[in-house]
Parts: C-alpha cells; structure tokens; sequence
C-alpha cells in the first residue's frame, strides 16, 4: 500500500538530545578518511535518527526494508562541534507516487537543545511498498 500523500506537511516531534564529542567526531570522519576538522556533513548522525523515527513509526506505513535512500543534502549554518548536544525535528516536505514507488522528500533541522540552528538536512527516501527485496 503507497504512503498516504496526507503525510506532507506534517513535522514530528524533535529527536532525543545527541551529545556531540570530540572522540564521536573523530570516529565519523575516520570512516570517511577525513580529517576530523573537516566533517561537514556529520549532521547526518542527528539527521539519521530522526529518518529512523520517521520510519518506525506505525502510522506512517514504511518498510524500512523496501527503503533506498535516494538523495541528501545539507544547508550548514555552522559547523558542529564537541560540546554541542543537538536534536532534529523531521518535516515531511512531500510525497508523491511515482512507478509504484514513493518518493518521500523530508527535511530534518538540526539546533542545539538551546534553540540555536546548526543545519538542515535534506532527504529522499525511495519506498517500495511491499517490494519483494529478493526479486
């Protein structure tokens, strides 16, 4: 069954607070084989959670399974720091069904617990739904 279209528009609730550190900077630009003063995209860690919660969520009607993750995006304020402990709140921009497929477009803020914006992360989800993952 397609993701209702009624799902644009809404925003959920903001993540569970991330605390920023040196070492979890490290580690994340480590796997990317970067320094650790050149990590801007590591807004994705906030970002991520939030696209989890989204797709765990009962009402929403994705099988995480029957995901690809089609495009992303960042819009950097300034960069993230150690220290910082941040959240994300997911908008669903839009969705729209395409060849069986839906393609859910989400945008995800990322502030500190204070309010003060940091990034924001653009995403395109590709469901399938019911999609044999073995065909």
């Amino acid at each position: 069954m397609p993701v209702d279209a009624t799902l644009a528009g809404r925003t959920f609730e903001p993540t569970a607070p991330y605390e920023v550190s040196a070492a979890k900077i490290a580690e994340f630009a480590a796997t990317l084989g970067a320094s650790p003063d050149a990590v801007p995209t590591f807004g994705i860690v906030v970002a991520f959670a939030a696209m989890t919660d989204l797709m765990h969520d009962p009402d929403v009607g994705i099988e995480l399974h029957n995901v690809v993750h089609a495009d992303q995006r960042f819009e950097i304020t300034r960069p993230i720091r150690a220290g910082d402990v941040l959240v994300a709140r997911l908008t669903v921009d839009s969705v729209r069904q395409m060849a069986g497929t839906d393609i859910i477009a989400t945008r995800s803020e990322i502030t500190t617990t204070d309010g003060a914006h940091v990034c924001t992360a653009y995403a395109t989800l590709a469901h399938r739904a019911g999609a044999d993952v073995d065909a």
